[in-house]
């Protein structure tokens, strides 16, 4: 507690500005509307903020070299359009869903690739090019669906994706895999670094964590349970949550990763391919918008000219800003997308069943997001003061 309070005072306030977010507006909605704190829209806003939240994984990637990427609302809905185009039964690309599902990835991969290669190579600004990219795939998408406007998804395997609701005892196994493996992780990290001499933490404040976030899983699927299941898309989103803190937090690229955002130069001389680094980042950031535009398309059951379009690029850079990513690089995490998501979701979900205009909703979200950034900004101006 007293390490916690010293680097509060320093500026590093944790995950104490979403908490208190979350809770406040719980409170306020739960005041509101006798709807919002029940089991049948908590599973909705598992479905509603998915999409969002996976884009904002790859956002996060991205902020982390402090790059910018404009153009993944369009990507998302260039994927759906891909995804869509592959399932269409009795045309002469009639593939089975997983293998849609896959080439729309693998496009956005290919798009990452291609833009993160003119920001790292030739050096243009990354808010240029994926500006440039974002009138150019939106471009692709009218292209693509001029002539009819609109294609329906029959392939069950992709409506599945965002609809599909597991059974309540699968809920309950992933409620205790999921315990499982964190409690493994958290204490096999405990005495990886006990062993080699490094600071541990207090074993008592791991126990808490486990037994915190596991009790945690244990009531959502509860929840979920309450009222049909645990949403597919809601262990899709753990699934990749958890894989992208994983690559940030504990390998070799997500430690460079860090580097090139906190000093590319110190991290070239340190010899760090930068180049190289920015160009898997920006192909983190296709594949996950891809991702997040197959759940758009998926929970829709189709795509049309709208397809990434309206605020999933806003929406998906403020929920990793909301989530405590900085916008100047090198700070952050990538559970903070899944908070900001959740925030994001939240504000969305409890204002439509309120019944307050989409005005309300652009200004609360826009005043969150200034909130954050504006924390951000004096969090790090006390961080460098404190010399940390």
């Amino acid at each position: 507690m007293r390490a916690r309070w010293e680097a509060f005072k320093g500026g590093d306030v944790g995950s104490l500005p979403v908490i208190v977010g979350v809770i406040a507006i719980t409170i306020f909605f739960t005041s509101k509307s006798n709807i919002f704190f029940t089991a049948v829209n908590f599973s909705n806003l598992i479905q509603q903020m998915a999409g969002v939240t996976v884009i904002a994984i790859g956002v996060v990637f991205v902020l982390l070299i402090g790059e910018i990427d404009l153009s993944i609302g369009y990507v998302s809905g260039l994927a759906g359009v891909i995804v869509a185009e592959l399932q269409v039964a009795g045309s002469s690309h009639d593939y089975p869903g997983l293998i849609a599902i896959a080439a729309a990835i693998g496009a956005g991969a290919a798009i990452g690739a291609l833009q993160g290669s003119f920001v790292a190579l030739i050096g243009v600004p990354s808010f240029v090019v994926t500006l440039a990219g974002l009138l150019i795939w939106q471009g692709v998408i009218l292209k693509a669906l001029g002539s009819e406007g609109v294609i329906g998804i029959q392939d069950h395997q992709i409506n599945d994706v965002a609809n599909y609701v597991l059974t309540k005892n699968t809920g309950w196994i992933v409620a205790i895999v999921f315990t499982v493996g964190y409690a493994l992780a958290a204490f096999g990290t405990h005495l990886s670094r006990r062993r080699a001499g490094l600071p541990a933490g207090n074993v008592i404040v791991t126990t808490a964590r486990v037994v915190f976030f596991g009790g945690l899983a244990f009531v959502a699927v509860a929840v979920c349970n309450h009222y049909r299941g645990v949403p597919l898309v809601g262990l899709i989103v753990l699934f990749l949550t958890v894989l992208g803190a994983y690559v940030a937090g504990r390998t070799t690229f997500g430690r460079h990763v860090y580097a090139v955002g906190g000093n590319a130069e110190a991290a070239r001389r340190a010899g760090i391919n930068v180049k190289l680094i920015r160009i898997f980042v920006f192909m983190i950031s296709g594949s996950m918008a891809a991702m997040g535009g197959i759940i758009f398309a998926s929970r829709l059951n189709s795509v049309d000219l709208t397809a990434g379009g309206g605020t999933i690029l806003l929406d998906s850079i403020s929920a990793a800003v909301i989530g405590g990513v900085s916008l100047f690089g090198g700070r952050g995490r990538v559970s903070g997308a899944l908070f900001g998501g959740l925030i994001i979701g939240m504000i969305a979900n409890g204002i439509d069943l309120v019944g307050y205009t989409d005005a309300v909703k652009f200004i609360t979200t826009g005043v969150i997001l200034l909130a954050a950034v504006t924390l951000d900004t004096v969090a790090r101006r006390r961080q460098a003061a404190a010399g940390r």
